[in-house]
């Protein structure tokens, strides 16, 4: 199952839902703005596909820009990092589509990469 993390208001989500529709691709949607993944799925997300902590984080979002993440992200543990990701939807790159039984983790919205990925 295809979950993706989205904020339907970002015209990047509405254009990776877009895609997805247009080709009947079935996932199941969450609003960062209402839920978040757990951190244990953030921490099998890193794990699995090898993934820098930070490709994680919405860094030009207003959030990270107001929390000064850019100066303080690397002095927090996992733990912190990725519990401020599962309290706040808005500090997560988006949009953010993940298969552990695919093999499929795709962050931010590129048409190629998501049409490589999924078609």
């Amino acid at each position: 199952m295809l979950y993706i993390y989205e904020y339907p208001s970002c015209s990047t989500c509405r254009k990776a839902k877009e895609l997805l529709t247009s080709h009947n691709i079935e996932a199941t949607y969450f609003n960062v703005k209402e839920s978040t993944s757990t951190v244990e799925t953030f921490k099998k997300l890193i794990e699995t596909f090898d993934l820098p902590l930070k490709k994680l984080f919405n860094t030009s979002g207003l959030v990270y820009k107001e929390l000064d993440l850019k100066n303080k992200l690397d002095t927090l543990s996992l733990d912190e990092a990725l519990e401020l990701l599962h309290n706040n939807g808005m500090l997560i790159k988006r949009p953010l589509a993940f298969d552990f039984e695919n093999d499929i983790l795709l962050l931010g919205f590129k048409e190629k990469t998501w049409e490589t990925a999924l078609l």
